[in-house]
């Protein structure tokens, strides 16, 4: 465990519920101070800027990061990317199974949270920008309603099936959470992810819950959702509303 929590420092993108969301997600479950620079600090922005800015070349240490969330931690480390925040993160949080009971359980974790990125988050925004993500959604509507169409019809539904799979399956140690009886950071990003997808196509989401044939991972959705840390921390001030990140809700993409 992190002695000294309050020392994590979080750089993510402000505003709105991002890639950064997974990590801050970490944090809350576990009830582990953090200061979130983009959002707590009006000049915060600048610091996230600085950090991805050309002119950065990184120092002895560390390479320079291209995007945020940077996670910045005592005063030497520096590490970008989600997935891989997380997997410093886990066994810091218990949010992993433990390494000597379980050596290759934190592996399988990260499978499970890489898994729920690609499916619910990366493929979810690449609906409202399938050709160019340096393109107004507007100038490649055509092609994001088709590709909207398929993530509904197919890409949706086998990445729900395959986590309500996962949950049937005897890794999981009882159906409650995707891998070894526990909660860890692959049920708070699938959480994150299934949400975001939720607001972006509630019509298609409301037609798979009600369909039943995803009944553990809607079960599972509702469960980390239900957590006393998680619970206070969605009402509060700190959850930053959805907008135009990575999970937009155009209702022409959630059409039939």
């Amino acid at each position: 465990m992190i002695k000294k929590a309050h020392s994590l420092v979080q750089k993510i993108g402000p505003g709105m519920p991002g890639r950064g969301e997974n990590i801050r997600l970490a944090f809350e479950a576990t009830g582990t101070p953090y200061t979130d620079v983009s959002n707590e600090n009006k000049e915060g922005i600048n610091d996230v800027l600085a950090q991805i800015s050309a002119d950065n070349v990184g120092d002895a240490n560390n390479p320079p990061p291209l995007a945020p969330p940077i996670l910045k931690h005592g005063e030497k480390i520096l590490i970008s990317q989600s997935p891989n925040i997380l997997f410093y993160l886990g066994p810091k949080l218990n949010l992993v199974p433990n390494t000597d009971e379980d050596p290759v359980g934190i592996y399988h974790v990260n499978a499970l949270a890489l898994t729920a990125l690609d499916g619910l988050s990366n493929e979810a925004h690449d609906t409202h920008h399938p050709i160019a993500t340096g393109d107004y959604y507007e100038d490649q509507k055509s092609e994001a309603l088709k590709k909207a169409k398929d993530y509904r019809a197919n890409r949706l539904p086998k990445f729900l099936g395959y986590f309500n799979r996962v949950l049937k399956g005897e890794a999981s140690k009882g159906g409650e959470y995707l891998y070894g009886g526990q909660l860890t950071y692959a049920d708070l990003v699938f959480f994150q992810c299934l949400n975001g997808v939720t607001h972006a196509f509630p019509k298609a989401v409301a037609r798979m819950r009600e369909s039943g044939d995803y009944d553990l991972a809607f079960a599972l959705y509702d469960r980390v959702k239900g957590l006393d840390k998680i619970k206070a921390y969605l009402e509060s001030d700190r959850r930053q509303k959805y907008s135009l990140g990575i999970w937009r809700h155009y209702p022409e993409l959630d059409d039939e």
